[in-house]
């Protein structure tokens, strides 16, 4: 996935005609903005938090959130849904590095619970988990948050056998090469794509 926070359109085209078909955005004014008239083969998808006053626009934008930690803001995504006769597909986000300033259900319990809550809703269709590794040179700590997310979506995938919970986005710029070894499925990569934001 490219993330394209702070790239302006043009960028995104270049990106496109390079032969990026999955952008990742943090926030939802921003693609509004941006991805205006994209080939129908773009998938776009959110990888920030989103503010449940934006579910509508967040439901005619994206393919993905990536970024669901509460049944709360499902719901309000299935509301929007439901009025525009679409579906979304969702991934749990998960707090796998213990920092306080980061969003994130904690623990399997938590996220157990979580899924339980969206299964309840039936146009969002949770496909995986997202994580965010802690921002450290540590390698073992960062391999440590990393293999939690993939615990956790091992025995989540046990627990829900008929379920394709089979998304693990995990891994950014300055650690996707450790998150492919741990067994990410899809990394979010901006800077090392663009170059530092501006």
């Amino acid at each position: 996935m490219a993330v394209t926070k702070n790239q302006d359109a043009a960028m995104v085209r270049k990106a496109y005609q390079a032969g990026v078909r999955c952008f990742g955005e943090n926030r939802v004014q921003e693609a509004a903005e941006k991805y205006t008239d994209m080939p129908e083969d773009t998938d776009l998808q959110l990888v920030g938090h989103l503010q449940r006053n934006k579910a509508k626009d967040a439901c005619m934008l994206f393919s993905t959130v990536q970024s669901i930690d509460r049944v709360e803001t499902a719901n309000a995504l299935h509301k929007q849904c439901l009025k525009h006769n679409r579906r979304m597909r969702v991934l749990i986000e998960v707090n796998t590095s213990g920092e306080e300033n980061k969003y994130g259900v904690r623990g399997i319990d938590s996220a157990g619970s979580l899924l339980d809550g969206l299964l309840e809703l039936e146009t969002i269709e949770p496909a995986g988990f997202m994580t965010l590794a802690p921002f450290t040179s540590n390698e073992q700590t960062i391999r440590k948050s990393f293999r939690e997310l993939v615990s956790i979506a091992r025995d989540l995938g046990r627990r829900y056998p008929d379920l394709d919970l089979g998304i693990l986005s995990m891994g950014m710029s300055n650690d996707y090469q450790i998150a492919v070894e741990e067994g990410s499925t899809m990394v979010r990569v901006g800077t090392r794509l663009f170059g530092e934001r501006s």
